[in-house]
């Protein structure tokens, strides 16, 4: 298998020029070949992973069809900020919406937990000396893009009505 040395795109073997680009493909550069087979290939994994990221428990099946359509869009509001507690007020007879408003109370403690911990540990961390407060700024900036993804996760799941599990917290349960 080849790859362009100008793009990185995958070229059919027996190709002349890229068929993204058009640059001429070259025999002799193998280097560039492995070179991007392996950023092809690193990239390709990493999709796969983000993927399996929510490949988790799935209880679509034990909801009522009607009430899953009917409640979708509360669902959904569940993983912004303490918007949790709408779904739990507005439809308190829906199942689907209880599961979702279950996740986004779990999500939520989790986000106000991880701030309130990584704040104090930051203002520690800069009082001691100052270049571990800014690794421990960075961890918590990721901390907070993990927190975003898994709220872009359920948002996603209720939006396709579907009744699956977060990510790491989707096994806590704090509502019944």
């Amino acid at each position: 298998m080849a790859f362009c040395s100008q793009c990185g795109n995958k070229i059919p073997d027996g190709s002349k020029f890229c068929d993204k680009c058009g640059a001429e493909v070259k025999g002799n550069n193998q280097k560039t070949n492995n070179t991007a087979k392996n950023i092809y290939d690193a990239v390709e994994n990493l999709g796969s992973k983000i993927v399996d990221l929510n490949n988790t428990s799935d209880y679509t099946t034990e909801y009522d069809q009607a009430d899953i359509k009917n409640n979708k869009t509360f669902a959904a509001l569940s993983y912004i900020a303490f918007l949790f507690l709408i779904p739990m007020l507005a439809a308190p007879n829906s199942k689907f919406a209880r599961f979702h408003s279950n996740q986004g109370l779990v999500l939520f403690i989790v986000s106000v937990v991880c701030s309130v911990v990584l704040s104090i540990l930051r203002i520690v961390m800069y009082s001691i000396a100052d270049p571990l407060g800014k690794i421990l700024s960075v961890i918590s900036w990721v901390v907070g893009l993990l927190l975003l993804v898994l709220a872009i996760i359920g948002i996603i799941n209720a939006v396709q009505e579907k009744a699956k599990e977060l990510p790491i917290i989707g096994k806590i349960k704090l509502l019944k």
